[in-house]
């Protein structure tokens, strides 16, 4: 596939997933791997390309004030790690076992989507922490989130995408943070989460520069977009939309691993 024409789908992978903010690295994965580059290197790269489109996503989030920092803080040192480990050992996992790790990931992520939320509730569990957005106030069972968020954090890594998939159906629905919040916390959280992944892809040498960068930049100019249309969306649809669309990305890549 022609690099300018990658460009172009990769330009507007990145403004519709910066809509849900789930970053769109599983996308960006898939869509390099179809231009014929190995899951490898396409891992590396796509988390390349994450790790810009969400720090400009960030960025503009962060200005609006609808990013929670204190769960940044909590969920992003535990993935900063997970996400590390499961770059540097996806070089130990043959090509044909991350496709199927991806496409599982993928398909229950879009599951998650479609659940309707549910309001946390305050027990008496010691391990629960209370958190506040404004004048909402959510509860995080810790025995519950802490696994979750390591298990995602090592597989977003080590697949290549940004585990925002993951992030934000366990922030709305285990956790009852607001939808706006969620998708401007899990922006945030996913440049941690794609640079910690990137750094262990690296380290085992699956990266070209030049096609890195041209994707890279065509990534922040779909966020740029991508990142004005989220204050304006319909969370709702957006969600039924991204499920919808996960689906099919993860029944494309288990068709190339089968036929």
């Amino acid at each position: 596939m022609n690099i300018w024409l990658l460009a172009g789908i990769i330009m507007v992978i990145a403004l519709v997933m910066t809509m849900t903010g789930r970053g769109g690295g599983n996308f960006y994965v898939i869509a390099i791997v179809l231009s014929g580059v190995g899951i490898h290197e396409a891992a590396t790269t796509g988390q390349f390309v994450l790790i810009c489109s969400s720090l400009t996503a960030a960025i503009i989030f962060g200005r609006k004030k609808i990013v929670d920092w204190k769960l940044v803080l909590i969920i992003g040192s535990m993935t900063l790690v997970s996400a590390f480990l499961g770059g540097f050992f996806s070089d130990q996992f043959n090509a044909t076992l991350l496709k199927i790790i991806f496409a599982v990931f993928i398909f229950i992520a879009s599951l998650l989507m479609l659940k309707p939320v549910r309001e946390t509730t305050k027990t008496n569990n010691c391990c629960q922490i209370e958190l506040r957005t404004g004048n909402t106030v959510y509860h995080i069972n810790m025995l519950v989130f802490i696994p979750v968020v390591l298990i995602t954090g090592f597989v977003a890594g080590m697949v290549g995408i940004s585990g925002g998939s993951f992030l934000v159906p366990l922030m709305v629905l285990a956790v009852g943070v607001p939808m706006q919040t969620a998708v401007g916390t899990s922006t945030t959280l996913v440049l941690i989460t794609a640079t910690a992944g990137f750094l262990g892809h690296v380290s085992t040498g699956h990266f070209d520069v030049r096609m890195s960068v041209i994707l890279a930049v065509a990534a922040i100019i779909g966020s740029l977009f991508g990142t004005r249309l989220t204050i304006k969306a319909n969370p709702k649809i957006l969600k039924i939309v991204f499920a919808s669309t996960s689906m099919i990305a993860a029944l494309i890549m288990l068709c190339r691993v089968f036929y």
